[in-house]
């Protein structure tokens, strides 16, 4: 949809014509949303968007202020109605006597707004990200000062460093002199830290790393004695653990001045890297760690016994999301994802003429050999299941809710010939591997198209691109190791605020949690956007991978492992969200049925049993284009880049590519989509796309 977006632009003055071709009825892909019973919001799974992401909220603003919305007509007029700050956050810690402990912070806002054009040179360095993440250690250490129950530190450290000399004197100075022993002392070096990294090569590694081992043997006499019983100075003292790791690891593997960045780390798993350079088990194992790889689904086959996620992309990512952010942490969506962000594409793009060809699933991208030497291969024709006959000229996709242009959960079957008896047939428009279709449709080159993106998931090329894959060594070892998996999501709409079940904070995003749902967002802003009979009193979405019957992405039957959510989401609600919610069971393993709202607007009497969760909504994402795509340590190097040029009228898109920012989100696949439109037209430029620096 980006790269659509950017081919369309008044600039290239109709240069290109561009068509759409779509499974179902809807746009969106992991991101699509639907209205189903009552208006209610069905997601994909849970959707929040980051404050870093300033590519994906670039578009989103242009989409918005093109599209011109009447805010007297519509209430999602803008992208400021869109899109909301959301700052709270929590991790779910679980405690050494058993108990799981919500820990939550709201981050402060930031300068800016994402979105807003970068300042000229304000690029920031790795050095400049380690340096800002060490100045947290500084924040952290004054924090659990001014908590300390001992009498406060106020010397400074024995003989201290003159102002005027350089550096490596300073240092040296402090190291001989300073031992560390006092809090002024460590605070001294961790600012003289900051500008070692800032500087890199000013400061020779043999006397850098034995001050950062110096100032963590520090900040470890200081701190240990003092998060005995303690649970958030404990957290606290895991975080600086982390931190310490990550800056050695970075001094020792010459992360500050290596040519490749951050990637120079990615053939090793976040949690093996950090433990190679010193963090402790404890901070390997705590909720913070856990929680950063439970919002990247970083499990390899689903299995949450084996967590796996590229050092060097977790870091960028970490850096660039407490760091990078504008405006807020987090920004809330005010609808579901696919009326804030396809429906408002997809008007945009209709009325530049883009072309959209519904009920189209994608068969085969057949090859022709290049004519000669002075030619690459191309993609000859294309193959689609024609998935139903639309009635009119055109199908239009969205229906209306109160003002506000909206997909439908299902297709709009009056729009469609035979529409009544496709809906009995309960044929799963949506599916990669199904095979139903009212006829077969071939497109050839030069008559149908001359460019093609391809828009799908990695797990699903090889349905559709086996062509491509018999002749290319290099798209095979991508598919082998650019691995996808499963995810499961529950929503629950209860008849009562959230304080009335025992969560008295604000609305939160948390995660970290208890598998299998490791992941809950309080979303009750969302109530007003739905039509119920008696409106509910508060929404919650819950997320996580979903076990993998079989490695390598096989498709499985859907019916069955939606009732594996199903039944795992009743189980966790039983035993376990009590533990976040302390008023929503009776008693041990018996959750409060009757607090969940029916659309219909029945009550549920005091006895409601478990088959009260048949009102709300789950899903099972095992499709292959519905799949999560992991960065697995030593996979990324092997994905393939939109700027690819080995096939002549051929590129590709999706965060599944080599993108400068390798893993699952939004900002991933709108920064592949500006590429893609790179590759065909040259725009956007490459300095224009934020984050962007490979060569």
């Amino acid at each position: 949809m980006t790269t659509a977006f950017e081919l369309s632009k008044p600039e290239h003055r109709g240069r290109y014509e561009v068509t759409v071709y779509q499974m179902g009825w809807r746009l969106g892909g992991k991101g699509r949303s639907g209205r189903g019973v009552a208006d209610r919001i069905e997601e994909h799974g849970l959707h929040l968007w980051m404050g870093f992401y300033d590519n994906a909220f670039r578009v989103m603003r242009e989409t918005y202020e093109e599209l011109g919305r009447d805010p007297a007509k519509c209430r999602i007029a803008t992208w400021r109605d869109a899109f909301t700050p959301d700052p709270y956050c929590g991790i779910a810690d679980h405690t050494p006597d058993g108990r799981w402990l919500p820990w939550t912070a709201q981050f402060p806002p930031l300068p800016g707004l994402p979105g807003d054009p970068q300042p000229p040179g304000q690029a920031a360095s790795i050095g400049d990200y380690l340096a800002r993440t060490i100045s947290l250690v500084g924040t952290l250490l004054d924090a659990i000062r001014a908590k300390d129950v001992h009498p406060p530190d106020t010397r400074s450290a024995e003989d201290p460093p003159g102002a005027n000399e350089d550096l490596a004197s300073r240092i040296g100075r402090l190291l001989r002199f300073g031992e560390f022993a006092t809090v002024t002392a460590l605070l001294e070096g961790v600012r003289l830290l900051e500008m070692v990294v800032r500087a890199p090569g000013i400061v020779p590694d043999e006397l850098a790393l034995p001050f950062l081992d110096g100032i963590s043997r520090g900040a470890s006499q200081y701190l240990e004695s003092r998060v005995q019983g303690d649970p958030e100075m404990r957290r606290l003292w895991e975080i600086i653990d982390l931190v310490f790791a990550v800056v050695r690891g970075s001094l020792r593997t010459g992360l500050l001045t290596s040519p490749r960045g951050f990637d120079v780390l990615d053939e090793w798993d976040c949690r093996e890297w950090l433990l190679m350079h010193g963090a402790s088990k404890r901070a390997i194992d705590s909720a913070f760690v856990r929680a950063l790889y439970d919002l990247a689904f970083a499990y390899e086959d689903g299995d949450t016994n084996r967590p796996r996620v590229a050092a060097g992309q977790a870091l960028r990512g970490a850096v660039r999301a407490f760091f990078g952010y504008r405006g807020s942490f987090f920004w809330k969506m005010q609808s579901g994802m696919g009326d804030i962000v396809f429906a408002p594409m997809y008007e945009v793009l209709q009325r530049r003429g883009v072309r959209f060809e519904f009920f189209h699933r994608l068969t085969n991208v057949g090859m022709a050999e290049p004519d000669g030497p002075a030619e690459r291969p191309y993609v000859q024709n294309l193959e689609f299941d024609v998935q139903a006959h639309v009635r009119d000229a055109n199908y239009e996709p969205l229906v209306d809710v109160r003002g506000l242009p909206c997909w439908p959960a299902a297709p709009l079957w009056d729009q469609l010939v035979d529409g009544d008896q496709l809906a009995r047939a309960g044929i799963d428009l949506e599916s990669t591997t199904a095979r139903d279709a009212v006829e077969t449709r071939r497109l050839e080159v030069g008559r149908d198209f001359d460019l093609v993106v391809l828009g799908v998931s990695v797990a699903a090329i090889p349905h559709v691109a086996s062509e491509i894959l018999a002749r290319d060594p290099r798209w095979r070892t991508m598919v082998d190791r650019v691995k996808t998996v499963s995810t499961q999501a529950f929503q629950l709409w209860l008849e009562t605020p959230m304080r009335e079940v025992g969560w008295e904070a604000p609305e939160i995003n948390l995660s970290g949690f208890v598998e299998p749902f490791d992941t809950w967002a309080d979303m009750t802003h969302l109530v007003p956007e739905e039509s119920w009979p008696r409106d509910p009193g508060a929404i919650a979405y819950f997320c996580s991978v979903l076990p993998d019957e079989a490695s390598g992405g096989v498709p499985q039957d859907r019916e069955v492992r939606q009732e594996e959510v199903r039944a795992a989401a009743i189980r966790f609600l039983d035993h376990d969200i009590v533990h976040l919610w302390p008023k929503a069971t009776r008693g041990p393993g018996e959750f409060r049925w009757d607090l969940l709202a029916s659309p219909d607007g029945s009550p549920a009497d005091a006895g409601a049993g478990s088959e009260r969760f048949a009102t709300q909504f789950w899903t099972a994402n095992t499709d292959p284009t519905d799949r999560y795509v992991l960065s697995l340590p030593g996979s990324l190097a092997h994905r393939i880049s939109p700027l690819d040029d080995t096939y002549d009228n051929l590129t590709i898109a999706g965060d599944w590519t080599d993108c400068g920012f390798n893993e699952g989100c939004v900002e991933a696949a709108v920064m592949s989509g500006l590429l893609a439109a790179h590759a065909l037209s040259l725009r956007p430029g490459l300095e224009e796309i934020v984050g962007y620096d490979h060569p």
